[in-house]
């Protein structure tokens, strides 16, 4: 398809084109004629062609059939090139409800003009006074829910109430949507209470709010719900492994996983985005064989599989595997590592401390795949540098970053100063410049500072950060362990005691710690600086009621022989904790997974898998 002219200069409206159509019969031909070349058209070069040949050719005496091919052309420039699509907009006379909606669902579509979404539909309304119908709602919602528009949102909300559309199914999924991705889950939950009628895609659009809002208990229970009145797709099935995932419910999703098995055809069963969900569940709950076992016998894979692998591997401490399937990629995968795909290469070398390997696979990123590296990638390298006691080139690579240090980076630092033993001046200079920056939202640096005092026995220091931390109303974060048992999620906080099995959980707790005693356990008091300044007792009983340990108690008191305790902690593992586990591993004769913030720890035979290196 070729047309010859590409001017789109209009003839002048009082002259008859010659090459124009003369009766009705030949101005129908050429009219689907004209219909039939854009459904073939390929390019923006080809739409061009026949916008200029349509200004040509048409007689501007119908402009009913005028406006159909201005449509059809305004859709078509939409998709391809939005700045023609405007000015295409532009030229047309009284555009109606249709034409409105193509330019607002290009915008809300497009990456760069999605703020423009909004003030279309507010100038359709209020100044060309042109009425939208169920379909305009949904692509202005959508627009406002990318931008967190919470007022252009609202502003629709209420519009399409005016306008009776309250009760329209494709309207009201919008605007879960809408309110969910701003964080008002209670108005999406509104919404969604008030249908009269539901879709499969209300559930999805409402489970997958609730997970990406981090409600994950409220998730599986309006999953469980929805199982009363539809059969769940691929999509609910991933929110809810996803929702799994973040909650460390094992049993839950082994659950989901043996229904997928058992009730869904091939199609739902072999999607690549449900099996990557399961992938990433199952290293999350720290079954990375079953992680392995879904992620081999997966038909297709795309580059997340392989990222959700790669992650897996790295966390669990699994680093020289990670890096194996990073060439297993590329050969067998035929894919191009992305930037995700090097945060968790850079994370398998971090948690290895494969100090040469992580500066050769940053710079292969830059120099071979022409990847920018973003602050999760410097993150990795100044971790890894500063743990394997590299911390002044660390420090020099954060100053030569051509982005601002986030907090985490400079925790990274302050603790491996601690752990390195590098001095204090170093460490008052670090903890300064994240005290400077104004970002501290949590207790974490000043425990970390803390620590550095203690391990110097300057214990006055310690008392005066613990002052600095009450004049500034910062609470130390509590602990929290939790384990899951025949599909019960069971939570502890340091020195907790309103578990009802309390009695008990301290009577196992008192056999480990006789047992600790008898093997010539010597508890690490620096660990737990701001309890009161020189009681050495009440230091030692404050480390014995850390979470992990109740938590490692009650698994004792209840798990089989033979079933790993698996513990997921919000808090780094401190050092204590981490001899004391290797040390329950081998006197219990018993496997404790323990997943903390940064990675996981899998304790066997008074050992783990980290190489005590974290």
């Amino acid at each position: 398809m070729l047309l010859t002219s590409t001017t789109t200069t209009p003839p002048p409206n009082n002259h008859h084109h010659p090459t124009a159509p003369t009766t009705l019969h030949h101005y129908h031909n050429h009219h689907t004629h004209l219909l039939s070349l854009l459904k073939q058209c390929t390019s923006m070069t080809q739409l061009k062609q026949i916008h200029a040949h349509t200004l040509r050719t048409t007689p501007f005496h119908h402009p009913t059939n005028l406006l159909l091919l201005h449509s059809r052309l305004l859709h078509y420039a939409s998709v391809s090139d939005i700045r023609y699509a405007f000015r295409l907009f532009s030229a047309i006379q009284s555009p109606n409800t249709f034409i409105w909606n193509t330019l607002i669902r290009a915008c809300a579509h497009s990456h760069t003009h999605k703020d423009l979404a909004f003030s279309l539909f507010n100038h359709m309304l209020r100044v060309d006074q042109v009425t939208p119908d169920n379909h305009t709602f949904p692509f202005v919602l959508k627009a406002c829910a990318y931008l967190f528009d919470d007022f252009g949102g609202k502003q629709a909300h209420a519009q399409l109430l005016k306008l009776g559309f309250s009760s329209d199914v494709y309207v009201n999924n919008s605007l879960i949507h809408f309110y969910a991705s701003c964080g008002e889950l209670g108005s999406a939950q509104k919404v969604f209470d008030e249908m009269p009628e539901r879709s499969v895609v209300s559930w999805n659009v409402m489970i997958d709010g609730l997970v990406r809002s981090g409600e994950f208990d409220s998730a599986l229970r309006l999953f469980r719900r929805m199982q009363g009145e539809f059969e769940p797709d691929g999509y609910t099935l991933q929110s809810v492994v996803s929702g799994c995932a973040g909650l460390g419910a094992l049993s839950s999703g082994m659950w989901i996983h043996a229904y997928v098995l058992r009730g869904c055809d091939h199609k739902v069963s072999n999607d690549v985005l449900l099996n990557n969900a399961l992938v990433e569940m199952y290293c999350k709950c720290g079954m990375l064989d079953l992680a392995k076992q879904v992620f081999n016998g997966m038909i297709k894979r795309d580059i997340n599989s392989w990222n959700s692998m790669i992650l897996g591997l790295a966390s669990h401490g699994y680093s020289k595997l990670a890096l194996e399937h990073l060439d297993k990629m590329s050969k067998v995968g035929g894919l191009t590592p992305n930037s995700i795909t090097f945060v968790g290469i850079l994370s398998a070398c971090n948690h290895g401390g494969m100090v040469k390997l992580g500066r050769e696979y940053f710079n292969k990123m830059v120099n071979d795949y022409s990847i920018e590296p973003r602050l999760e990638h410097y993150g990795c390298l100044v971790d890894l540098l500063a743990r394997a006691g590299f911390v002044y080139e660390a420090m020099d690579l954060v100053s030569s970053m051509p982005m601002k240090p986030d907090i985490v980076i400079w925790r990274s630092l302050l603790d491996a100063c601690c752990k390195q033993n590098v001095g204090l001046e170093l460490s008052e200079e670090v903890a300064k410049k994240i005290l400077d920056s104004n970002e501290v939202t949590s207790s974490g640096v000043y425990v970390l500072l803390s620590r550095v005092y203690a391990s110097a026995a300057r214990w006055n220091d310690v008392g005066l950060i613990r002052q600095l931390m009450s004049n500034k109303g910062v609470k130390k974060e509590p602990g929290c362990s939790s384990l899951e048992i025949n599909g019960v999620s069971h939570e502890f906080f340091a020195g907790d005691t309103s578990h009802p099995e309390t009695e008990d959980i301290y009577r196992v707790l008192k056999l480990i710690n006789d047992r600790l005693d008898a093997v010539g356990y010597k508890p690490d008091i620096s660990q737990a600086p701001l309890v009161v300044d020189e009681d050495e007792n009440q230091k030692k009983d404050a480390l014995r009621l850390h979470s992990e340990r109740l938590a490692i108690a009650y698994g004792l008191l209840h798990l089989e022989h033979g079933v790993p305790i698996r513990v997921f902690k919000n808090l780094r593992v401190c050092n204590d904790c981490h001899e004391v586990t290797k040390l329950i591993s081998m006197l219990f004769n018993v496997e404790i997974i323990v997943r903390d913030r940064t990675r996981f720890h899998h304790f066997r035979d008074g050992s783990c898998s980290c190489n005590d290196y974290w």
